[in-house]
């Protein structure tokens, strides 16, 4: 029988997005325990790799609750954070409603509903893993990004280090789902996460990708020793004359 609390690595949008729907409350306050409070240093990195400004248009992908989206507003930026589950764009117009320059989209990462060149910037945190076919959103991000605008994605990766690869293995495997089953609402959804992550590619790897998807100026730097990895890239000027 299939577990009915849980995405698996068939990655159906309707079994992730529900997952994401039953777990958006506690979602951030969760991931902050799981972590160990490294989610807010990758925030912050994240941002300061957008380095958001006034005026400037923000495509936020795979926003969740909107924690990311609200410090890139704040910013004076006009910022749109997309998600494909309803429940976390509900609790993102909760909690981040009134926040000036920011606007909660439902999209779907392989269909985004945005028009071609729309945004300067177009980031997504740990989404990216979660999409059933990642090549096809890194060729929408692509589409809706202005010639010269940026990417940046933060996503889970693979420490190059031996050693501390197999204490984050112990971590995952052992630590991390008795912690799930303390904090978590849906603790199953963290199994998922884990058999998510040992399954995706390494850095060089996701970076072969963005390159494919027709990016350029591809880079990527680690984060906590390779535990996540923020990737960079920027779209080519040319491809207005396509």
């Amino acid at each position: 029988m299939t577990d009915s609390h849980r995405a698996d690595l068939g990655k159906d949008p309707s079994r992730v997005s529900g997952m994401f729907d039953r777990v958006a409350p506690a979602y951030d306050r969760t991931n902050t325990v799981l972590s160990l409070g490294n989610d807010r240093l990758w925030r912050v990195a994240t941002t300061r790799a957008v380095a958001p400004r006034r005026g400037q248009k923000v495509l936020d992908l795979a926003a969740g609750t909107g924690a990311s989206a609200v410090s890139l507003a704040r910013s004076g930026a006009d910022v749109t954070a997309a998600d494909f589950s309803a429940g976390m764009i509900a609790e993102g117009k909760r909690r981040y409603g009134d926040v000036p320059n920011l606007a909660f989209v439902q999209a779907d990462a392989t269909d985004l509903p945005f028009p071609d060149d729309t945004f300067d910037t177009v980031t997504m945190s740990f989404g990216l893993r979660n999409v059933n076919e990642p090549k096809k959103a890194l060729a929408e991000l692509l589409r809706v990004t202005k010639p010269g605008g940026a990417l940046v994605i933060c996503e889970f990766s693979h420490p190059p280090h031996p050693a501390f690869r197999s204490l984050y293995r112990f971590y995952n495997d052992r630590v991390l789902p008795l912690v799930a089953k303390a904090v978590s609402s849906n603790a199953e959804a963290y199994d998922y996460l884990n058999e998510s992550i040992r399954h995706w590619p390494d850095q060089r790897e996701l970076s072969r990708w963005v390159r494919e998807a027709g990016w350029g100026s591809v880079a990527y730097r680690n984060l906590t020793f390779g535990i996540v990895a923020l990737h960079r890239a920027t779209k080519p000027r040319e491809a207005a004359e396509r």
